[in-house]
């Protein structure tokens, strides 16, 4: 479903992605493993097209998008929550919620279900929905980010870091969630350091490392593996 080949991304002379191929297939949940500024995020922005790649392709559904500005990407059905959330503090949760269906969406009843949805997921928000978002604990503005991103109505999502800086009790409901909206017909993508909770959710994954590739497998094959093991897990 979605490709990326020999993707190459460079700052100046640094290059910060080189020569990475991979890919996510249809209904899957596949995890990006790697320690903080091993260059998930530089990838999931390059995929999102807020970075061009000086070399390579981005493909979905067979068809470069890879060219294409970043809200066409997203009327393509590839959305990403970005690490950090990036919410807008002052706007309730409601209007944040509003804002991930606000440049591709005019179905007006669509959009009705898809806020009821994602009420039902997290149901805080709904208790929540007149707050602004500032207001709301860490995990409840990760819970606001996922939300708003599933107001697109994505075909793949990208989830960058969804763990960090939560408590472990709410990550593993967040991965709980993340699991079910996969389980409803959402390709997903999820760059991660909280190795074992990620490799408990995905099908396969690949270990990103100063931005390469240098492991890949199933998720039951990575967890059996003593290096990637040793550096993500312990052990």
């Amino acid at each position: 479903m979605l490709e990326v080949a020999n993707i190459s991304v460079r700052y100046g002379s640094f290059a910060a992605i080189r020569d990475v191929t991979f890919s996510v297939k249809r209904g899957e949940i596949a995890v990006l493993l790697g320690a903080n500024g091993a260059g998930k995020s530089t990838l999931f922005r390059t995929i999102s097209g807020l970075h061009k790649p000086v070399q390579g392709e981005i493909r979905l559904n067979g068809e470069r998008i890879d060219s294409l500005p970043p809200d066409r990407i997203v009327g393509r059905g590839v959305v990403q929550c970005a690490e950090g959330r990036k919410l807008f503090p002052r706007m309730s949760v409601y209007e944040n919620l509003l804002m991930g269906a606000y440049v591709h969406r005019k179905d007006k009843d669509g959009i009705r279900r898809s806020l009821e949805h994602v009420y039902e997921l997290f149901p805080i928000l709904r208790e929540k929905r007149n707050e602004p978002a500032g207001s709301l604990s860490g995990g409840q503005q990760q819970m606001l980010a996922i939300g708003r991103a599933l107001m697109s109505r994505p075909a793949v999502l990208l989830l960058d870091e969804p763990s960090v800086g939560l408590a472990p009790l709410i990550v593993e409901q967040m991965f709980a969630t993340i699991k079910q909206i996969n389980q409803e017909g959402t390709t997903i993508l999820l760059a991660e350091q909280n190795a074992h909770a990620a490799l408990s959710i995905a099908h396969r994954g690949y270990v990103f490392e100063n931005g390469t590739i240098v492991a890949s497998g199933t998720a039951e094959e990575l967890l059996a593996n003593d290096d990637v093991r040793k550096a993500y897990i312990g052990g």
